[in-house]
This record gives C-alpha cells, structure tokens and sequence, in this order.
C-alpha cells in the first residue's frame, strides 16, 4: 500500500530516509526551515554528500514521488528526523535539547487527522515519544485511539546511509501493540531487514544504547594507545596480537571519537542517570581526553622538530572529517585539533582533506600542495588517499594508523 509521507528535516537521515521512500513508491513531502536548502533540493540540488543519493533525489523527482516544502500538509505517516542539538550543560554534563522535535509535533498537531501516524526517528531521550503524543493529544483534541505514534531509531553509517536504510534491522517501540505493529508494517514497505516491536522507552534507550557501547570500546581503544605511546610499543601491533584471542575484538584508536551520533548519544544517558552512568561518562571522558592529548604532543614534537631546524616550520593535518572517506565534520575530534592548532600564534597549519571540496570556513590544500610546503605532517584520519603517500623522507606523526597499512 502506497501512502502519503510527511519527512521533517531534510538532513543526513531525513533526504535519504525521503528518497528511500519515494523510490519505493510512496508519496513523500520533505519538510525543513531552510527556504535555500527547500529551493536546492526541489531543483535536484543536494545539500550534502553521500553515495548514491544524488541519483536517489533526481529519480524520486522524476517519478513525482518527492517535493520539499516549508510547510507540512495532512499526510497518512509523519517522521521526525531533525537534530537534537545539546543545550547548556548542568555540572558539567550537556543537556539533549529536544526543541525541534517538538517544533515539528506542534507543526504536525496542526494538519493531523483520525488514523494517521507518527514515527519519531530522531535521537531523543528517554520519554520523548511519550512527551510527543501528550502534546498531540492537547493540540489537536485526539484521543489515545485516534492516532498512532512509534519510535524507529536510525542506526545507519554514513557513506553507505541508503544500503543501511534499505537492510539493517530496526527497532519499533510504542505503549500500544497495534502501533507498533502499524509501524512495523510501513517499514517493511522499504526495509529489507527484520523489524523488531517493542515499547517505546526500551526502544529510545536502545539507540543510545547502541552508539554508547561503541564509545566505551573506541575509549578502550584510544587508552591503550595512550599507555602504548609512553611504553614506547606500537599500539596497532598490540591490539592485532590481542585481537587473536578467540573473544576479543578491540576497535582501532584514533583522534577521539566524532560523527553525529557516537559523540552525542552517550550524554543523554548520563544526563538522565548521573549516578549510575559511570562506565559510559568515563568513556566520553577518555574519548574527549584522547584530542586534547594529541593536541598536546603535536605541540611538543613541533617545538622539538623547530628548535632542530632552527626556524618555524609549517604543519599539514591531514583529515578533518569526523572518519575516514567521508566529508562530514560534525563534531570531528580532527577539525577541533586543526583549529586549536590554528590559534597558536607563529604556528602556519594547513588543512588537507580529499574529501572536503567545498567549505567556506576552511581553505583545503591539496595532498601535493600539503606535501610541498609542510615540514611535519600529522596524519588524523585514514582516508584511503593518504594510504597512497610516500612517507620515505617525510616527518609526520601518526594518529590514525596510516603506518600500520604501508606496512
């Protein structure tokens, strides 16, 4: 069964989410603040960069499947994919902001009719779907019975967005069986992964859940990398012994941890539970820990390799996505190290990302200009380009185990 879809926010997951769903048939009206963004995307002009989905938009524009507007209309399905931002921090710890998620609800009271559903795809925390429902109930004068709401985590990697919307299992969560079971039917109508009901509470914790325990193991990570650099052992060499052990698998270190959603989740948890997240707080301290040490030893290996050379040398951070192969920098532990680096006065940086083409906050040098006219490189992120360099006769520092690939 087909249906008319109304996508709130035309970001990361909300324009994939649209095309996914446009190309497989349903009617789909994309919704979002930004008047430029709305004109851009209505003329087949993409607002961010992944695999695949510039062909996703121009398709679901031709076959009339997709149109983004400022303003929402009466739809069968509403789904809220906007950011979930922090707000001010309390004692040290930051605070989810769910102000647009009630933005787009307050927006959806206005236009929604008996019948129609509600699926709430941003990070929330927990009780969020509840919140939405109540403010539903108040604005529009529906009942229980009369709408339908879920929460559907994403849980997709960015570079590879419309593969994971298309297969990746999902979680469905709502306080009503046949809401659940509603909403598990419309995913099934894109998602070639199975679709698990539960309610709502565990299905929001579930997201956090999911990108917490991914910092905690990067953290484990990013320790021993720390405590490797002052035994003078090679980090990568240790974790690819110990990962030999039939039930260990430890991820690789690097910068600190970024992206939109593993540097972000983990505090809804610990703003929630302050007393009992204690793992996962330490984990963000560690992971946050890691850049400013990098920062650190960057610093002290250039005054080292000046005083050598006896004048002010240039140095080239090489990455400043938030992982390798792609180009987003949301949180990125490699653009905060570059423009820390940036602020130190008689200190010359250049930026090198092969996969930032345009920025207009940032001047992004090429790989073979970066090579010319930089003393010491500083290797952040792994792209697959820099894996092409020639390191013989270059100073360069490591963080990000390019030397253990050229291996």
């Amino acid at each position: 069964m087909k249906l008319n879809c109304c996508v709130f926010g035309l970001g990361y997951i909300g324009l994939p989410t649209s095309c996914i769903l446009a190309i497989a048939g349903h009617k789909v009206i994309g919704v979002d603040i930004n008047p430029k963004l709305i004109e851009n995307l209505n003329n087949g002009i993409l607002n961010i960069s992944e695999p695949g989905l510039d062909e996703a938009l121009k398709l679901s524009i031709a076959r009339n499947n997709f149109i983004a507007t400022l303003n929402p209309i009466s739809c069968d399905v509403y789904l809220i994919a906007v950011p979930t931002p922090f707000k001010n921090s309390k004692q040290g710890v930051p605070q989810p902001n769910i102000d647009h998620v009630m933005s787009a609800a307050n927006a959806i009271s206005k236009v929604i009719k008996k019948n129609q559903m509600i699926l709430i795809e941003s990070t929330c925390p927990i009780g969020t779907t509840r919140k939405v429902a109540h403010l539903i109930k108040k604005n529009s004068g529906l009942k229980d019975n009369e709408f339908s709401i879920a929460y559907c985590p994403e849980r997709v990697l960015p570079g590879n967005i419309l593969y994971e919307l298309k297969n990746n299992d999902r979680v469905v969560g709502s306080s009503s069986s046949f809401d659940s079971s509603k909403a598990k039917n419309f995913y099934l109508s894109f998602c070639n992964g199975e679709i698990f009901e539960t309610n709502s509470e565990t299905a929001e914790l579930v997201k956090l859940t999911e990108n917490s325990f991914r910092d905690v193991n990067i953290a484990f990570a990013n320790e021993l990398s720390i405590i490797c650099d002052s035994l003078n052992i090679d980090v990568s060499q240790l974790i690819n012994l110990a990962n030999h052990h039939p039930r260990v698998n430890i991820l690789k270190p690097g910068a600190g941890v970024g992206g939109h959603c593993i540097a972000v989740d983990p505090w809804f948890i610990i703003s929630a539970f302050p007393e009992h997240a204690k793992l996962i707080k330490t984990g963000r301290e560690v992971n946050n820990f890691k850049t400013d040490w990098i920062i650190k030893k960057i610093i002290k290996y250039s005054e080292e390799l000046e005083n050598k050379k006896g004048h002010q040398i240039k140095i080239g951070c090489m990455g400043l996505s938030f992982k390798p192969d792609v180009n987003d920098i949301r949180e990125s532990p490699s653009l905060k190290i570059y423009n820390e680096l940036s602020k130190i006065e008689n200190k010359e940086v250049l930026a090198c990302d092969p996969n930032i083409k345009n920025n207009a906050e940032l001047k992004i040098y090429s790989i073979k200009e970066t090579l010319e006219k930089c003393d010491l490189l500083i290797f952040l992120v792994g792209h697959s380009e820099f894996k092409k360099i020639n390191l013989k006769n270059l100073e360069f520092l490591d963080f990000c185990n390019i030397t253990y690939f050229l291996e």
